[in-house]
């Protein structure tokens, strides 16, 4: 998974200028930067007490890698967030699949709901890399065959699987960001545990890390207050 940040225009000062709009009128950044104590206070009063609309005034964009299957999770996220993606109508998709490293758990144990993974053997591993590399090669070769023949790629698409990657640009603000991460991460500070798959999981850290050095004081503040958003 691969996660850039591309572009943004989110600060922690962003929040504060929403925030202190109700209070004091308009102000100046320079007014309301002035105070460095005061500016943490007041982010978190606004996470802790659930004001969540002064986190809204922000915005970034990442670039994002991932398998198909990533993406399938990731559009479930719909209120603050805007997608667009590669196209495989428009243009031939590259060879580019995922096959889990050797550090990703493979085995459920336990019922839904109440379940573990677990490493797994070697054996399995080897099963799991074997079985995938022979249907992504066949799956391709299917493909290359139909678009050979004349068929459109927005058909030829269909033999291939969630494995494949694609890329996206995601845009957000903090606050849904924030709902985001919360949800996608597993994280003990989190006062609602969280169980996300790993490979999401991923993409959602290294936003997280993006984020946080762009809006320190709202993401103390988000860890402060169990990882939810306001």
């Amino acid at each position: 998974m691969t996660v850039e940040l591309v572009k943004h225009s989110a600060s922690d000062t962003d929040v504060l200028w929403a925030a202190r709009v109700s209070t004091a009128g308009e102000q100046s950044l320079e007014e309301i930067g002035k105070d460095p104590e005061r500016s943490k206070g007041l982010i978190n009063y606004l996470m802790r007490d659930r004001h969540g609309s002064p986190f809204e005034h922000n915005s970034m964009t990442f670039l994002i890698s991932a398998p198909i299957f990533v993406f399938r999770e990731f559009h479930r996220h719909r209120v603050g967030w805007s997608y667009n993606e590669e196209s495989g109508r428009y243009r031939q998709l590259d060879p580019v699949f995922y096959v889990p490293a050797g550090d990703r758990h493979l085995v459920q144990e336990g019922r839904p709901g109440k379940y573990a993974f677990v490493p797994g053997t070697p054996e399995q591993h080897a099963v799991a890399g074997k079985v995938l590399e022979d249907t992504y090669r066949q799956a391709y070769a299917a493909y290359q065959e139909m678009l050979a023949a004349g068929i459109a790629r927005e058909v030829a698409r269909a033999a291939l699987p969630v494995g494949l990657y694609s890329s996206m640009y995601a845009t957000c603000n903090a606050r849904s960001l924030m709902h985001f991460i919360g949800l996608r991460t597993r994280d003990e500070r989190a006062t609602v545990p969280s169980f996300p798959q790993r490979e999401i999981e991923m993409v959602a850290e290294g936003m997280e890390r993006a984020w946080a050095e762009l809006m320190p004081l709202t993401h103390a503040a988000f860890n402060a207050n169990g990882r939810m958003a306001p």
